[in-house]
């Protein structure tokens, strides 16, 4: 099995990292955003913003395999 590229690792660990690491940085209720919990509305945004990052790595997947079959 070939190892992915290092692109799509990224893209794909992006959302991790903001959802895990960033704690420090969003543990807060107020401000409050659409009526919201800062904290809350952090994590909401996560959701559709994690299936753009994926698919972004797949892209970049695919890519890869494309340019690799055409060697």
């Amino acid at each position: 099995m070939k190892k992915p590229p290092t692109g799509s690792l990224l893209l794909a660990l992006i959302p991790f990292v903001a959802v895990c690491f960033s704690v420090p940085l969003w543990d807060r209720v107020y401000p409050l955003v659409l009526g919201l919990p800062f904290n809350f509305f952090w994590l909401i945004c996560w959701i559709p913003l994690t299936s753009l990052c994926l698919w972004g790595a797949y892209r970049v997947q695919s890519r890869s395999q494309e340019k690799g079959a055409a060697r």
